[in-house]
């Protein structure tokens, strides 16, 4: 289902057949081949980079249109085919779980397959350490993540695809980035996923004030910090306006009527932890959010008790609006070959291999015919949708 063209990204269960998964790969190879030929590497990054086209793939491909598992299966399938043909010109690094955490270990791998040089200044593995962090302790919406794929082209290009989980809402959200991000200043190339009311949102061009608030935080004296925080939840559990505190673990939820304001933060830590941190970053003394955010560590729990500190002490609040964005349903291609689960019809397995021969001979015929007739009917159609526009 949609709401209001939101993609919905519900938790399933189960797994892809066999003979669907060997569809897939060869359904998702021949369109990569033909786009690579059509377009380049570097136009496939930005398309994967883009959730509606990345949802009518995997649709294509026979995935559930509205499957946590589209990001997972599709996203599995296409690391193992670029990894096994350099020659496009895109690797797919990391994954679902434990894959995730083998990015760094991948990336020197990947460079050389692409003989993308070392020394192009682009540092993958903290640009990859960066999104992650931002997805979990700038942006805390409620999902955990799960899933973190790096996509590399052979110019050097990047996007990351990753998506969280929800476990209680049995929803999950999915996260696109791409090489052109102001990483602190509503970075996402999109989020896909069911929008609500109310996140704790840092990196929305909204909390700038807040972003400087609390890197000012982060290098002052612990102690005094630490003072701050203390007094916000002694405070805190005097007022009649708070509805409710958990204070057998000293973490719990703060909802402060404030200018008729709503603020929310949950869990926070307790004063003792926070010392910890804060004496860690204070060593750190990070000149940027950058440097903050990889001072190993340093997590939602450390952020929330500092935007609570720049909230309601400095004044400096963050943003609450949910980044997700509104796309069209991507639901027509879910009737390319049919759905795992049987939505919007089962796959019929002699009609998908059709497709597939299809797109298979399409790429034969395109190098047998030789590259120059090939290039030479993309110069015409090219030529004759200029045509048509000015027409």
């Amino acid at each position: 289902m949609s709401l209001e063209g939101i993609a919905d990204l519900p938790l399933h269960d189960g797994h892809v057949p066999p003979w669907l998964i060997r569809i897939m790969e060869r359904l998702a190879k021949a369109i990569l081949e033909i786009m690579v030929d059509e377009f380049g590497p570097d136009k496939v990054i930005e398309r994967l980079a883009n959730p509606l086209w990345f949802q009518a793939l995997n649709n294509v491909i026979g995935m559930d249109w509205d499957s946590s598992g589209s990001t997972t299966v599709t996203l599995g399938i296409l690391k193992k085919i670029t990894w096994g043909k350099p020659e496009l010109g895109i690797v797919i690094l990391g994954g679902k779980g434990a894959n995730a955490r083998k990015v760094p270990e991948e990336i020197p791998k990947a460079l050389r397959l692409l003989r993308l040089s070392t020394d192009n200044g682009v540092n993958y593995e903290n640009i990859s350490r960066l999104v992650a962090k931002i997805d979990t302790a700038l942006l805390q919406d409620g999902y955990t993540l799960y899933h973190h794929s790096l996509i590399l082209s052979e110019s050097g290009k990047w996007a990351i695809v990753q998506q969280g989980m929800n476990v209680d809402k049995r929803m999950a959200r999915r996260y696109h980035w791409k090489y052109d991000t102001k990483f602190y200043e509503d970075p996402h190339e999109a989020i896909a996923g069911i929008k609500h009311e109310r996140v704790l949102n840092l990196v929305s061009r909204d909390a700038r004030k807040a972003q400087k608030t609390i890197l000012d935080l982060a290098r002052e004296n612990p102690s005094s910090v630490v003072r701050e925080y203390s007094q916000i939840l002694s405070s805190a559990l005097g007022q009649k306006t708070i509805v409710e505190y958990i204070t057998g673990t000293q973490t719990g939820l703060i909802k402060i009527d404030k200018n008729k304001k709503i603020t929310y933060y949950s869990p926070l830590p307790t004063p003792e932890y926070l010392l910890r941190k804060l004496r860690t970053l204070r060593e750190a003394y990070p000149k940027d959010l950058n440097e903050l955010l990889l001072v190993k560590g340093v997590g939602s729990y450390v952020i929330r008790a500092l935007a609570l500190i720049s909230d309601l002490i400095y004044n400096e609040p963050p943003s609450w609006n949910d980044p997700v964005t509104t796309p069209y349903d991507p639901f027509k291609y879910a009737y390319a070959i049919g759905g795992k689960d049987g939505v919007p019809y089962r796959v019929n397995r002699r009609q998908a291999e059709e497709v597939v021969i299809t797109l298979e001979n399409i790429i034969s015929r395109a190098k047998i015919d030789g590259k120059e007739r090939y290039m030479a009917l993309k110069r015409l159609r090219r030529l004759s949708e200029k045509i048509s526009i000015k027409i």
